[in-house]
């Protein structure tokens, strides 16, 4: 299985922790396309190619290529935004995780999205019981088999 997890980069790095814990957990469902998208020393710069014409080819290739998104969107971010739609269009089945901020509301284009699955998380082992929820329901729909790659 291919997984194309997104969480904000250019958007602010506050959340890196998490997408490093949420990817390390993905990983044995299998391959994290993405995985850089984790990475601590990875800055708000967006410095993870030699320009953006690049990361923009090399991330819609891995997005075709994945079986599926886990996004991490509660830091709003128009990348992972842009990416969400283009994995809708692609048909890709989609989760994002979210920690409710009554001063931020997630998106109503995320959230009335009837092709995205949306889930609130208190905690790390809330959000992998959500994340293996979601993972098993899309192998087992999509006949995929599940382990590292």
């Amino acid at each position: 299985m291919k997984i194309y997890f997104a969480g904000a980069i250019r958007a602010g790095r506050d959340d890196a922790a998490i997408y490093e814990k949420m990817i390390a957990w993905l990983r044995q469902f299998g391959e994290v396309l993405t995985d850089h998208v984790g990475d601590p020393a990875l800055s708000s710069k967006g410095d993870d190619g030699p320009s953006d014409r690049h990361i923009y080819e090399r991330d819609m290739a891995w997005l075709a290529q994945s079986d599926l998104v886990v996004a991490e969107v509660t830091t709003p971010s128009l990348g992972v935004g842009y990416e969400l739609g283009r994995a809708t269009a692609l048909k890709k089945p989609v989760l994002c995780l979210y920690r409710e901020q009554p001063e931020r509301p997630l998106s109503a284009m995320i959230a009335g999205d009837p092709a995205i699955k949306t889930a609130a998380y208190g905690s790390m082992d809330e959000a992998k019981t959500i994340i293996e929820a979601f993972i098993r329901k899309v192998a087992e729909e999509k006949k995929l088999s599940l382990g590292g790659g």
